[in-house]
């Protein structure tokens, strides 16, 4: 083989190769730009932009109530997120999902069920990327306020405490420490009455309890003094009668939705909640 006349050769086809590459690599760039540039509009348009939903449980459960209306959520192309709430304390509870707020990056719809609702309006002040505030049968205090106060002499838990609760432990008088469970038949007749007996018994089974002073500790700041409220009321509500629900409702300006529910609207009715949920997500995109 005649040795120079092959390099000659290699190095001829080399150059021509390495130039082929370098032109099909200038034509593949823009075609890459534009394509991204083309998901990028069509995130755009398919809500890429879209509030992340924090979902806070109530007093007495746990972030699987939520459950149903999480499905629909995400199956509607949002992120959804629900922390455990702690059920210790307003200010621990408050401080603990402030923290959790903080870690996330865009704008945020703030969701909060009963009890969830009282450490949803005290972890939100002061955070700017808390866009809305929802209140699913929920209490929304205002400062000073506490969720026995709020909660009425209309409701169930207005009763005599040991017709309504277990104590834990069971010495009487209770005390601030003492841990509240409900009774079965607080679950079958006033917590869940709209489900069937064996989601009843399961709720009465896995219910996490709190603390008596958590329920009797005053509110901080109302963060709905200064993010707009949405709220659903169910009109069945047994724990948080309606007319309660209403009063805090108008005195936070709140835009409302009522629908037939009782306590557990979110397990019992989610594709109401979640379209109360989603409305109030578009009102904040519209709103920039």
């Amino acid at each position: 083989m005649n040795i120079p006349h092959f390099r000659s050769a290699f190095r001829a086809w080399r150059t021509h190769a390495v130039a082929t590459v370098v032109l099909a690599a200038a034509a593949i760039v823009p075609l890459s730009l534009s394509t991204a540039g083309s998901a990028a509009a069509q995130d755009s348009q398919h809500g890429a932009a879209k509030p992340t939903i924090v979902l806070i449980h109530g007093a007495w459960a746990d972030a699987s109530s939520w459950t149903k209306v999480i499905t629909r959520l995400q199956n509607d192309g949002y992120t959804v997120v629900a922390p455990a709430n702690p059920l210790r304390s307003v200010a621990g509870d408050a401080a603990f999902v402030r923290a959790f707020l903080q870690t996330l990056s865009g704008p945020v719809v703030l969701v909060g069920h009963s009890y969830g609702g009282f450490v949803i309006t005290n972890a939100a002040t002061g955070l700017p990327n808390i866009k809305a505030l929802v209140y699913v049968n929920a209490f929304a205090p205002d400062q000073g306020e506490t969720a026995f106060a709020l909660a009425g002499a209309d409701s169930a838990l207005a009763a005599d405490p040991t017709t309504v609760f277990d104590f834990v432990p069971a010495t009487l008088p209770p005390t601030g420490s003492t841990e509240l469970y409900l009774k079965k038949s607080t679950v079958f007749n006033s917590f869940a009455p709209e489900l069937s007996r064996q989601e009843k018994t399961i709720v009465w089974a896995t219910q996490r309890s709190g603390p008596i002073s958590a329920l009797n500790e005053p509110s901080g700041a109302p963060a709905w003094r200064t993010i707009p409220s949405w709220y659903l009321i169910g009109t069945n509500d047994k724990i948080i009668p309606a007319g309660s629900q209403r009063a805090m409702a108008q005195r936070a300006g709140s835009v409302v939705t009522e629908y037939d529910a009782g306590h557990l609207g979110l397990i019992t009715d989610p594709k109401t909640v979640t379209r109360g949920i989603e409305r109030a997500a578009v009102a904040t995109a519209h709103a920039g």
